[in-house]
């Protein structure tokens, strides 16, 4: 009899054990929560790129929420001020520009992607072809208007003052020398394209052309060895955040890295 009851006392005490055991584990899976970070990202291709890595970061419990997939003026200020947790659309020296004149507390945690700056045109298929005094327009913010008159002195059509190679900005008014007659015209870079019949060529970052659509003639180029890389930017505060580190490590992976090549070709070019 002792025995029976000692044998009913270990299976109840076994029972009951095991029932704790799995009402802690239903409450810890009950419990866990998945990570949703907020970002913006221009259309191509950085929401592509955050739409291919999305479906594998859901797997370790990251959603990601792209807010708008078209950057503007006000996208660094909705990231600093905590609207969104990140955002993708620009390169390092234009953050550092921003943070610099409006005091934001943001910084880079990665660079994904180069865009070389190119100049294209509609009518002419190289720049032997173009006429004389050709019109060219370019992009008039800080960074993106250096980046389009280096290409131009490059390719033999002004020479700059030596000053910009250090400051890394330039307007038309560093020129220092018109090389060859040329007619510059500073635009806001998203007028650029939809105005583009006005110039003979004009130069763009590849997602502004990959975006409307279009397959101009390719003029000259910026080398893959650019230092202006896009970015995943995020507040100072979460640069070591792990979910933020996991977005980037995806973006950055191999296999986002031939995505790359294979879908964008030369017009995109993955960071090592």
């Amino acid at each position: 009899m002792k025995y029976h009851q000692t044998f009913l006392r270990l299976l109840l005490v076994s029972v009951l054990t095991l029932s704790f055991a799995l009402i802690g584990l239903n409450a810890v899976a009950e419990t866990t929560e998945t990570v949703t970070l907020k970002g913006i990202a221009d259309l191509v291709p950085h929401s592509e790129l955050i739409e291919f890595v999305a479906p594998k970061l859901a797997e370790q419990g990251i959603i990601i929420d792209l807010v708008a997939n078209y950057a503007d003026s006000n996208t660094n200020e909705r990231l600093n001020s905590g609207e969104i947790d990140f955002n993708f659309f620009q390169h390092e020296p234009y953050l550092l520009s921003e943070v610099e004149v409006n005091g934001f507390d943001l910084v880079s945690v990665g660079g994904i992607h180069v865009e070389p700056i190119t100049a294209y045109s509609d009518n002419y298929a190289s720049i032997d072809a173009l006429p004389e005094n050709p019109v060219v327009a370019i992009p008039n913010d800080v960074t993106n208007e250096y980046r389009a008159l280096r290409i131009l002195e490059q390719n033999g059509f002004i020479k700059l003052n030596e000053e910009t190679q250090f400051s890394l900005s330039a307007t038309v008014a560093d020129i220092a020398e018109y090389v060859k007659p040329l007619e510059i015209i500073e635009l806001d870079s998203a007028q650029i394209i939809p105005t583009k019949a006005d110039y003979d060529f004009y130069i763009a970052n590849t997602n502004k052309v990959l975006e409307a659509g279009i397959t101009p003639n390719k003029l000259f180029s910026e080398g893959a060895d650019s230092p202006y890389a896009n970015i995943i930017a995020v507040r100072t505060e979460d640069k070591d955040n792990p979910a933020i580190l996991a977005l980037v490590e995806a973006l950055k992976s191999d296999e986002t890295k031939e995505f790359i090549r294979e879908k964008y070709g030369d017009a995109v070019i993955p960071v090592e």
